[in-house]
């Protein structure tokens, strides 16, 4: 209660200043509806997002800007993941743990990103929870070692992090940047140097960091801290990644190489492509190459499972494709097709998509996911069909 009233006296505030012309405020409402389709029955859960931007300029070169985002979530609010998963995975699961499995959705309001930047001639300073974006894949980084996107909806938000960026521009062509995000200790924070350049038609980088990956034992529970046992590792990524064009096709690729404390090592790689023709149809493919992951879906296990689905992971299959089709059928409609298939378990996605403009100010968009695998498979039909329904109303 108390937070509701002290974020409430902070909001007050700002519309105040707004209302003074001291700060910009803006922001949207987004009212989501997302149904599956499982075992013939349908579970449903809905919510609504409001967020509120606001900037305000404190200096000639600073810069200070935020959001607050508040959600409620109505419908299915507590969904067990075993009801997605094969019983050649669920059978050795305890009866007494299968409780323990159900993620669960409670209304939430929090600050998303606070961050003051400071922008000189020689360098921009970034202190504060901002958004950090590595990499130039669509819907697989292999360099970011902060974000995790879903596949469904790779180009949603994503979730600031708390840290220190420094951007130092080397001449015009290359700058380079520095991040530290602090934990418990300086061994536990994650660090980062990224060198940024450009070569004939291509932009490139180069990105080494350190950081505690914190995976989760989903076999054993920690009571004591009512959670399954955490189990941190420290990871070392030496990354690459370009960007660019060649005879009229947008190329992109990104590699990592992650040097793991105590697991085995691994890579991941992407390599991307799309081309928009003549009359409007927008046609991209995207590969991606996670030796972290499995080659056989009898393989699978809980944990694999249970990282992937609290985005511990990337992916649970070590290869699988990404396609995108997609084409103005007026100013205002997009319609289109994406299709995820993993090469490793021969399942695969397909997501129909439609993007309607229905105002300036009101954009709703809505996919279809239909799968098509064999029972334990990534995109196996027994993890459910289902769809989503999203508007977002800027103010």
């Amino acid at each position: 209660m108390r937070r509701v009233i002290f974020v409430g006296i902070i909001l007050g505030y700002l519309f105040s200043a707004a209302a003074q012309e001291k700060v910009e405020l803006f922001g949207y409402f987004e009212p989501t509806g997302m149904g599956v389709k499982l075992d013939n029955k349908i579970q449903q859960l809905y919510t609504n997002k409001l967020r509120v931007d606001l900037k305000s300029k404190v200096g000639e070169n600073v810069t200070f800007a935020a959001n607050f985002d508040y959600i409620t979530y109505h419908g299915q609010t507590l969904w067990n993941i075993l009801d997605f998963l094969a019983p050649g995975v669920t059978d050795a699961v305890p009866p007494a743990m299968r409780g323990l499995y159900t993620i669960p959705f409670s209304d939430r309001h929090f600050l998303d990103n606070a961050y003051l930047k400071i922008a000189q001639k020689y360098f921009d300073l970034t202190v504060g929870k901002q958004q950090i974006s590595l990499g130039s894949g669509y819907v697989w980084n292999p360099v970011d070692v902060f974000n995790i996107k879903d596949p469904l909806d790779p180009t949603y938000e994503q979730p600031g992090h708390n840290a220190v960026r420094l951007d130092v521009p080397l001449g015009t062509r290359y700058t380079l940047s520095s991040l530290y995000s602090a934990d418990n200790s300086w061994e536990n924070s994650a660090k980062l140097i990224q060198f940024k350049g450009r070569l004939l038609h291509f932009d490139y980088s180069l990105v080494v960091a350190e950081t505690v990956w914190r995976f989760h034992d989903y076999t054993q529970f920690d009571f004591s801290q009512m959670m399954f046992s955490e189990m941190p590792e420290k990871r070392q990524l030496l990354g690459l990644n370009t960007a660019g064009e060649l005879f009229g096709l947008g190329i992109w690729a990104e590699y990592g190489y992650n040097k793991m404390e105590s697991s085995k090592d691994y890579y991941e790689l992407v390599a991307g492509t799309d081309y928009t023709f003549d009359f409007l149809t927008y046609i991209m493919v995207e590969f991606y190459r996670n030796t972290l992951g499995k080659t056989d879906h009898h393989l699978y296990d809980i944990n694999d499972w249970m990282r992937m689905y609290a985005s511990e992971q990337k992916a649970i299959c070590r290869d699988q494709i990404y396609a995108l089709l997609s084409h103005p059928v007026t100013d205002f409609i997009d319609v289109g097709t994406s299709c995820i298939f993993s090469l490793s378990d021969n399942s695969l996605a397909l997501v129909p998509t439609l993007n309607y403009s229905f105002t300036e100010n009101v954009d709703i968009m809505a996919y279809l996911n239909v799968n098509f695998g064999e029972k334990g498979t990534v995109y196996s039909e027994k993890s459910g069909n289902g769809g989503l329904l999203r508007a977002r109303i800027y103010f």
